[in-house]
């Protein structure tokens, strides 16, 4: 059976992106980088939202300006499985299944049917995802920096969470796990 993981970078007062939905917080150091890129390679597959998804789609290809651990991440997001959330794209990439009718059955399928762990990509997505009781724990990555406003990593109130890991990845980013309450 499969737990599904949000998790995503977000600012000090917890927001993911600007106002515009643009993310504005600084690239991740090199510790980080290679923390999401092991996090990734441990996944069963990814759950995304349509916004995220296009910009994710940015690893489909290789770019001649990569670093050695930009390839490394491309190499295993491409890898593994990835099912898009959307009502508007026609075609997802390689290795992606577009879902676009019954999400909540869709999802529940999933959880009974893969082994392992999946991340839930996008905060709506997300918000959604735990109004349906789906989610079962969130991984937020702190980074110093504050938006003042722009897009929550909560997109409202949630279920009673119990703290359940803390640690400092990188030089300036301190995560927290926090799972359901059940």
């Amino acid at each position: 059976m499969a737990e599904l993981i949000f998790a995503m970078n977000l600012s000090l007062d917890g927001y993911v992106a600007g106002e515009n939905g643009e993310l504005q917080m600084p690239p991740p150091d090199a510790e980080l980088f290679r923390h999401f890129t092991d996090y990734v390679r441990g996944l069963a597959g990814s759950l995304y939202g349509r916004r995220i998804y296009e910009v994710m789609r940015y690893w489909d290809e290789d770019q001649p300006e990569w670093s050695a651990l930009e390839h490394d991440f491309a190499a295993a997001w491409r890898a593994h499985p990835k099912w898009v959330v959307s009502n508007t794209l026609k075609s997802v990439g390689a290795n992606a299944t577009l879902v676009n009718s019954d999400v909540e059955a869709f999802v529940r399928d999933l959880k009974a049917t893969v082994d392992g762990r999946i991340a839930v990509a996008g905060p709506e997505l997300a918000a959604s995802l735990t109004d349906l009781d789906l989610i079962d724990e969130y991984h937020l990555y702190f980074r110093p920096f504050v938006l003042g406003r722009g897009k929550p990593y909560f997109a409202g109130v949630r279920p009673p969470l119990r703290l359940v890991a803390t640690d400092r990845v990188g030089e300036d980013t301190v995560r927290l796990v926090l799972r359901l309450l059940r």
